[in-house]
């Protein structure tokens, strides 16, 4: 496992530590200044403790170890994973609201909103007090409310989306990205995947990279659930930056030989149709591999239509200039947590990059940037559906 991939993962405990730290200290202050029995506050003190420890263990667990329950019960998804992933979330950005309130109210009462000035002066009304105390917790629990539902609902609600492009050859093309097999992701989700890209039915069939989460273990499943697609002229595969993260490269290539999917690494493969003849290529990840662009395209004539299967987009402009017709990509998730105002879509993938999804053009070149079907962090979307993309090329 790479330097630094084990540092990211580090970052996000540190940061869970301290996030959900804070929220242990105001949860004690405010237990303190209830008015409780003194027995009643030691005994809600020591009760709060309980679940800060127990999802604290567990976060030890997934992130510093890769963890590896292939096909976990859907029990142990839904009372033990899943509220995980939900508080930790949830928990990051619920300290930064009480965070931000606190530092109004402290900078000048007057810059927090008035329902949220709990700091003024106790109101003859105690019930009064007790409402405002409410709306604070209120919107400091928002985050994880929201956590919630972008994990039960929002993360299971794909959409099949439709693009029609000129290529040079008439085909129907689905890509999958970003699977992220794991503990988020069973063989009974990929499974109901490739049975919706069976009915779409597909000339082309095409992977851009992710198929794990943070363990090969999962990468054979993954692979047999593809193969379930019986594409007409074949799948196609990349790799993403989470498979050299996971495990070696010949491990990796072992698990592809053993299936009908093809492995573009730096390669490229010409297929004869009814109206022609075209290529798809494709190079290793941008970042953790050893992508070669040349190598892919060698032996390709300025005329053959191509498609390039790249995992992550920024290979698009270099694409654009060797010609390149269509390049197919993921990696972004969308931003997988997305706030969208007019005119303007914000989230981290947005300020990271220029294509963070969808469709983009350079010249006569064209990209499309998939949101992918799973997840990485935490098994949440909101704003950002996962994806099977459909391709009408002419």
């Amino acid at each position: 496992m790479e330097l630094k991939f084990i540092i990211s993962r580090f970052a996000i405990l540190v940061l869970l530590l301290v996030s959900q730290g804070y929220l242990l200290l105001r949860i004690r202050g405010a237990i303190g200044s209830s008015g409780w029995s003194l027995p009643s506050r030691r005994r809600a003190t020591m009760a709060s403790h309980v679940p800060f420890a127990l999802f604290g263990g567990l976060n030890l667990i997934v992130l510093l170890y890769p963890f590896a329950w292939v096909d976990p019960p859907r029990l142990a998804q839904l009372g033990l994973f899943y509220p995980v992933a939900v508080w930790n979330f949830g928990s990051i950005f619920s300290a930064l609201t009480i965070g931000i309130i606190r530092a109004a109210r402290a900078v000048s009462p007057t810059l927090a909103p008035r329902a949220l000035r709990v700091a003024d002066p106790l109101p003859a009304d105690p019930g009064r007090r007790r409402l405002l105390k409410a709306a604070v917790g209120g919107v400091a629990a928002a985050p994880v409310v929201l956590s919630g539902i972008g994990a039960a609902y929002a993360s299971k609600a794909y959409e099949v989306e439709e693009v029609d492009l000129l290529f040079g050859c008439s085909l129907r093309v689905v890509q999958l990205s970003d699977i992220h097999a794991g503990l988020y992701m069973t063989r009974r989700e990929m499974r109901r995947y490739a049975e919706r890209v069976i009915r779409l039915q597909p000339d082309l069939f095409v992977l851009t990279g992710d198929f794990v989460s943070n363990s090969l273990s999962y990468l054979p499943g993954c692979l047999a659930e593809m193969e379930r697609v019986q594409a007409r002229y074949g799948t196609f595969a990349t790799l993403g930056n989470h498979e050299h993260y996971a495990g070696r490269m010949p491990d990796i290539l072992a698990a592809f030989g053993r299936t009908r999917i093809t492995l573009l690494q730096n390669d490229h493969r010409v297929i004869d149709t009814g109206c022609g003849r075209f290529a798809v290529a494709g190079i290793d990840d941008l970042r953790t591999g050893v992508p070669d662009l040349a190598a892919a395209l060698d032996g390709l004539g300025a005329a053959m239509p191509t498609i390039l299967l790249s995992h992550q987009p920024e290979i698009f402009p270099e694409a654009a200039r060797q010609g390149i017709p269509l390049t197919l990509a993921g990696h972004w998730h969308g931003g997988q947590v997305k706030v969208s105002l007019p005119g303007l879509d914000l989230s981290i993938a947005h300020l990271m990059s220029p294509y963070p999804e969808g469709q983009y053009r350079i010249g006569m070149s064209h990209l499309y940037v998939s949101r992918g079907i799973g997840t990485t962090g935490a098994p949440i979307r909101l704003n950002a559906p996962p994806e099977i993309t459909l391709l009408h090329l002419t």
